[in-house]
C-alpha cells in the first residue's frame, strides 16, 4: 500500500478545523499531520516540507487564502491546494483556478462531498505518478476539469444532500416536515438524508415540544461546523 498522503488543514475556527481533521483521519490513503489558525503558521508548516496536500480556507485573521497560495508560489513551494471555503464570489472561484487550486469546496458540506473531491484528487494525483499518459482529447478535459463520482449512499443524491447542510447550517434546528417543505419532498424523503447526516455525527437529533398534547417532534441541528 502507497503511504497516506499527507494532508494540512488551514483553517481559523477551530470548530470547523476539527471537523475537517476528523474528515481526513476517515479517509483512506489520507492522514492529517498539522492544523494551522492562521497563514502564518500555515506558511511555516509547509516549509518544512512534509506536506502532500493544503485543505485552505480563504478567509483567514492575518491574510487571504489566496495569498497564503501566492506566497507559497513564489517560495518554490508546488503542494497542491483544496480550497475549503464559504467564498462564493465567481472572482475567487476563477482566482482559486488561474494559481493552481485543484479543487474549490464550499462549505458548509456532508463528508461524503470531501470524500469525493479528495478520492478524485487521489486518483488523479496517483496517475500522474506512475507516469501514465492520456489516450484522447476526451481524457486531456476530464483532467482539466474532473467530475466526480459522488459516493453517497445508494438512494441518496449529493446535490440534494448538499442543500440539506445547507439549510441546517443556515438556521438552529429543522424538523423533516420543514426540510421537505424548502426542498420540495416528502418528509420520508427529507428525513432519510437527516438521519444519514445524523449517523455520520454531522446533524444532532434533539426533541421539539411545541406545548400541546402529543408526542414531540424530532429536531436536526448542523454540528460539524460552526
Amino acid at each position: 500500500m502507497p503511504d497516506p498522503l499527507r494532508v494540512l488543514v488551514v483553517e481559523d475556527d477551530p470548530v470547523a478545523a476539527e471537523a475537517h481533521r476528523t474528515y481526513v483521519d476517515r479517509l483512506p490513503g489520507f492522514a492529517c499531520v498539522g492544523v494551522a489558525g492562521t497563514a502564518g503558521r500555515a506558511l511555516q508548516v509547509l516549509a518544512r516540507g512534509d506536506v502532500d496536500l493544503v485543505l485552505l480556507d480563504m478567509h483567514l485573521p492575518d491574510g487571504h487564502g489566496l495569498d497564503v497560495v501566492r506566497r507559497m508560489r513564489a517560495l518554490g513551494n508546488q503542494t497542491d491546494v483544496v480550497a475549503v471555503t464559504s467564498a462564493r464570489e465567481v472572482a475567487a472561484v476563477q482566482a482559486a483556478a488561474r494559481i493552481g487550486v485543484v479543487q474549490y469546496v464550499l462549505k458548509p458540506f456532508a463528508f461524503e462531498t470531501l470524500r469525493d473531491r479528495l478520492s478524485a484528487y487521489a486518483r488523479q494525483r496517483r496517475a500522474a505518478e506512475a507516469g501514465q499518459v492520456v489516450a484522447d482529447q476526451d481524457e486531456v478535459d476530464r483532467l482539466l476539469h474532473p467530475a466526480t463520482v459522488s459516493s453517497v449512499p445508494k438512494g441518496l443524491a449529493g446535490s440534494v444532500l448538499d442543500r440539506v447542510v445547507q439549510l441546517l447550517a443556515d438556521r438552529e434546528g429543522w424538523t423533516a416536515e420543514e426540510i421537505a417543505t424548502s426542498l420540495g419532498t416528502s418528509r420520508i424523503t427529507a428525513r432519510r438524508y437527516l438521519e444519514h447526516l445524523a449517523d455520520q455525527g454531522q446533524a444532532l437529533r434533539t426533541q421539539r415540544y411545541d406545548g400541546r398534547s402529543g408526542r414531540p417532534k424530532v429536531e436536526y441541528s448542523w454540528v460539524a461546523e460552526s
